[in-house]
């Protein structure tokens, strides 16, 4: 049986293109940190954690050696939101050629949607995007900011990502089985 799966690229084009959405409340205990370390233990725990009931399953296949390679690449950068202590979800970023840095994976496990960390976090997270050169030195600085949702993705997602200012740039439809 075939499905019909319409995928949206989005992008922002300036740092004030970004709409942040409001912080949770101090009590609510959530903080953002960089996993600084590459560990494929962690982030294959991240992507499986977030991706088992919107179907992300490319990385599934992926070695130990495979995540290894792609995690020690410059300009890769993983952002874990945390909320009092625990992996709430997560946002991967990673840098391209000529100041252009794409949102590759961005989501909250299950247990954690709804609890308004999303907005957050994905505020946390392009922020991270714009000023990935001041990590990176041999980056140049950001012109762009990109990703792409689909229709099997969380029924929020696409709201959320214009609500912090994306604009779509590209729509494409197909059928997958």
């Amino acid at each position: 049986m075939s499905i019909t799966v319409t995928t949206w690229h989005l992008e922002q084009t300036a740092p004030a293109d970004l709409s942040p959405a409001e912080e949770p409340p101090a009590t609510a205990g959530v903080r953002i940190a960089r996993a600084e370390v590459p560990s494929p233990e962690f982030s294959h725990f991240l992507f499986t954690s977030v991706g088992s009931d919107v179907s992300w399953t490319d990385r599934l296949v992926w070695s130990r050696e495979a995540w290894e390679e792609h995690l020690h690449r410059p300009g890769v950068e993983t952002w874990v939101a945390y909320e009092r202590g625990t992996p709430a979800g997560y946002i991967e970023l990673e840098g391209q050629d000529e100041g252009v840095v794409e949102i590759v994976y961005f989501g909250l496990l299950p247990a954690f949607r709804g609890r308004r960390i999303g907005g957050h976090l994905l505020t946390w997270g392009t922020s991270r995007a714009w000023d990935m050169a001041e990590r990176w030195p041999d980056r140049v600085p950001t012109k762009r900011v990109w990703l792409h949702t689909c229709s099997k993705d969380g029924p929020y997602a696409l709201d959320n990502y214009r609500r912090r200012g994306f604009r779509v740039f590209d729509v494409k439809t197909a059928d997958e089985e």
